[in-house]
């Protein structure tokens, strides 16, 4: 299955859509638009995950680069709407409150404090 990445600029966060599979052969495809934003200054990022119907350990790597990215440079990561199997790998993986996790992509392009899950 193929990934796409759409990117919408709210307020001074950035929403990233992301829909399809997230693992090793589509991980890249969202690294490359990571990167590009990262070197544009774009570090306020929401990624909305309500499309995403598999993330594996490869998807998540992504989104720790990206969170490790934001933080030297002063940014933000929160991922937002996913779905009940994403989600289940972000709480065993214990990444659910690392990488500030919001039920609605409006929560998380609005919230103030980390995260709730």
């Amino acid at each position: 299955m193929s990934l796409t990445v759409q990117t919408e600029q709210r307020g001074d966060m950035v929403v990233v859509s992301v829909a399809g599979e997230l693992d090793m052969a589509t991980a890249p495809q969202l690294q490359d638009q990571i990167s590009d934003l990262l070197e544009k200054g774009r570090t306020r990022l929401v990624f909305d995950l309500s499309e995403v119907s598999f993330c594996d350990s490869t998807g998540l790597s992504v989104f720790v680069r990206a969170k490790n990215s934001t933080d030297d440079a002063g940014g933000v990561v929160r991922l937002a709407a996913p779905q009940r199997g994403v989600l289940r790998i972000l709480e065993v993986s214990g990444l659910v409150e690392v990488l500030h996790t919001y039920p609605s992509v409006d929560e998380a392009v609005t919230a103030e404090a980390p995260a709730l899950d």
